[in-house]
């Protein structure tokens, strides 16, 4: 829809019962009110997180309350703990398979930065460099409350969002699709084993 209708019109339209929108505007209410979690935890923020989705917390409250074991039927990552070397292709892959539009949450410490386990030569120093992430939330563990208000922030960027199907085909026409890389931490050999001959 490229021109706006005018305020006075719609207001009128709607005291009478009627609303009228656009497609985009449809489509962004539609995917703010079921964001759907992938159903999987690191480290102790999990924890967290599933809090979050029981009944105190409620995350049903905000279109949230399907984890799904999948990630084609998954819209939202939430990477909650701490991200080793040996998991990042995993999450890396995990992410790659769900479906556009996607958006990533990096909860904790750990996730955001290593945290506490920085210094460790098997912790990533934050998963941003290797998925985009659209919401921090900082703490060791980050209480639910914390991760509830990540999630209105993550519906409020959603609802002002542009459809970007269009855009994106257009963008990716004259390019090569740019899907995050697996990393790759080690490098393998093959090794020469000797067989040892028993008598």
């Amino acid at each position: 829809m490229s021109e706006k209708i005018d305020e006075g019109l719609r207001s009128e339209l709607q005291r009478q019962g009627i609303w009228v929108t656009s497609m985009e505007e449809l489509y962004n209410w539609g995917r703010r009110n079921s964001i759907w979690p992938l159903q999987f935890g690191l480290a102790c923020c999990a924890i967290e997180m599933i809090a979050t989705a029981a009944s105190r917390y409620d995350l049903a409250r905000f279109g949230g309350e399907i984890f799904r074991p999948s990630p084609r039927q998954a819209d939202l990552m939430i990477v909650a703990g701490t991200v080793t070397k040996k998991m990042a292709p995993q999450i890396v892959r995990l992410y790659n398979q769900m479906p556009d539009p996607k958006y990533v949450i990096s909860m904790g410490a750990c996730a955001i930065s290593g945290g506490p386990f920085k210094q460790g030569y098997n912790v990533l120093k934050g998963i941003d460099r290797y998925i985009p992430v659209d919401v921090y939330i900082p703490g060791c563990p980050p209480r639910p409350e914390a991760l509830l208000h990540a999630f209105m922030e993550l519906q409020r960027s959603t609802s002002m969002r542009r459809n970007q199907a269009s855009f994106r085909c257009r963008r990716l026409a004259n390019t090569i699709c740019s899907r995050p890389r697996i990393p790759m931490f080690f490098i393998r050999r093959k090794w020469k084993s000797g067989v040892k001959k028993v008598t």
